[in-house]
């Protein structure tokens, strides 16, 4: 399938096998933040049996890469709260997951802000959890917590995180 589909068709697992790279990349080169050599990497494994074949794909393409490249495409993540939604420059996934963090009491941002500071300064880069999975109280109490971990371990589960985020992304992308 050569022809470009609208982003306002439901896309089925049918359709993204049968896509060429270049249109493949197109529809799904945005599930993974800022990072569309994702789906590049992963278009080369079609076809996809099932929408959680293509998620395992293409978490696998970003786990397999250098702890270096880890990090920077970590970097790539919006801060929680942070600069990029107070501009409103954040993507499209990125604002509607974060939609929640709109309704923060002043101390709430003050302190969301401060232990984000904390939390990039230490692991370099910004704290990542699948806000739609969380209640606020847990966000803040993960936040805590992460923020002692050593930097491996917290690698590992900021990637764990952008699994969640983008499993359900997928979801939301392709009819089922």
């Amino acid at each position: 399938m050569s022809a470009v589909l609208s982003t306002h068709d439901a896309l089925t697992l049918a359709d993204i096998n049968q896509l060429d790279r270049v249109h493949f990349v197109a529809a799904l080169g945005s599930v993974f933040e800022h990072s569309p050599w994702v789906a590049t990497e992963a278009w080369a494994e079609r076809p996809f049996a099932s929408i959680d074949h293509l998620h395992r794909t293409m978490i696998g393409v970003v786990r397999s890469t250098s702890r270096e490249v880890r990090i920077d495409f970590l970097r790539m993540h919006p801060e929680l709260a942070g600069k990029e939604a107070q501009a409103g420059t954040m993507t499209d996934h990125s604002t509607a997951e974060q939609a929640g963090l709109n309704a923060l009491t002043r101390d709430e941002l003050l302190t969301l802000r401060r232990l984000n500071a904390e939390y990039a300064a230490k692991h370099g880069f910004p704290f990542i959890i699948a806000v739609l999975k969380n209640t606020r109280s847990q966000i803040f109490e993960a936040l805590r917590t992460r923020i002692g971990r050593d930097t491996d371990t917290e690698l590992d589960a900021a990637v764990e995180q952008i699994s969640i985020i983008t499993r359900l992304r997928l979801g939301r992308l392709l009819a089922h």
